[in-house]
């Protein structure tokens, strides 16, 4: 969990929850926008998470929560909102005018990833060029559709900042790269013009906040953006061959961690199972959209 505080940019000290709280949280960054205190958290993660977040939320002193803002619609973004709400008190819960469907009735959803959503209702909808004030920070709203269309980013013009939720990419270290989530709401053409989207604005941005993982400052924002279309392309076409090769699913993973990650932290040789979970969904996404026979 990352504070995001007005006054000033976010340096080192600002990381409030690390490594271990992913592996507690099935591997999600959260993030707090605090100005002339008032908060909102930036996604909820799951059920389980939800005592672990509240007491962290606590002990950094960063209750109240008066808003939680929702980067789109997918269970470990939103799944925890109910929980939160008993343990930490009631807040305001803002996302896309597209996610509002899949909130109130999250059956779809739940189903495609078998994963038990409740409903989520009195939503604040927002939409692209809509503002959020924090007491004076005025946050932008930025539609980044693709990898769903509820999609929505957060644009912090004042400490040129950009939370995109999954939109971008899924970067969990510098040296690895994981192919994106493909389900019915997911649209590669869409995905494409939120590419160009954040080209456009790397000259405003000194940083972007991943949901998977974490914030990304300087040069290695920069590498993000050049470089997250052609790792698209790249990881897309390779796992294609592969599959057309019928090799298995564990040969694809251990061939795509030699290629694309060799040096990850989060996946080595001898551990690979989390990697070779994130090229299921994405192999059996690929057949979903006809890539794959």
């Amino acid at each position: 969990m990352v504070v995001i505080r007005s006054e000033g940019k976010f340096n080192d000290n600002t990381y409030l929850l690390d490594g271990n709280l992913y592996k507690l949280i099935g591997a999600l960054s959260l993030f707090v926008i605090e100005n002339n205190d008032i908060r909102m958290l930036v996604d909820t993660s799951s059920e389980l998470a939800s005592r672990v977040v509240a007491k962290k939320l606590k002990d950094s002193n960063l209750l109240p929560i008066h808003k939680v803002f929702l980067t789109h619609s997918h269970w470990d973004h939103v799944q925890a909102v109910h929980k939160l709400k008993t343990r930490i008190g009631e807040f305001e819960v803002l996302a896309s005018e597209n996610a509002i469907e899949n909130l109130n009735h999250p059956e779809n959803t739940n189903e495609g990833f078998g994963y038990d959503v409740k409903p989520i209702t009195n939503l604040t909808p927002l939409k692209e060029g809509d503002i959020i004030d924090l007491n004076g920070l005025e946050l932008e709203i930025i539609n980044l559709f693709g990898h769903t269309m509820d999609s929505i980013a957060i644009y912090d013009s004042k400490n040129d900042n950009i939370f995109v939720g999954d939109a971008l990419c899924d970067r969990n270290d510098e040296w690895t790269y994981v192919p994106p989530l493909i389900i019915p709401d997911f649209h590669e053409d869409e995905m494409l013009k939120t590419f160009q989207k954040l080209r456009e604005m790397k000259s405003k941005l000194n940083s972007i906040c991943l949901a998977h993982y974490g914030v990304w400052k300087g040069e290695h924002k920069d590498i993000i953006i050049d470089e997250m279309e052609d790792l698209y392309f790249k990881t897309k076409d390779t796992t294609i061959q592969w599959c057309k090769q019928n090799l298995s699913l564990e040969e694809i993973t251990k061939k795509y961690h030699e290629m694309f990650t060799p040096n990850s932290k989060f996946h080595t040789r001898d551990n690979i199972h989390g990697l070779q979970l994130q090229l299921e969904w994405f192999t059996e996404g690929l057949k979903l959209y006809g890539f794959i026979d």
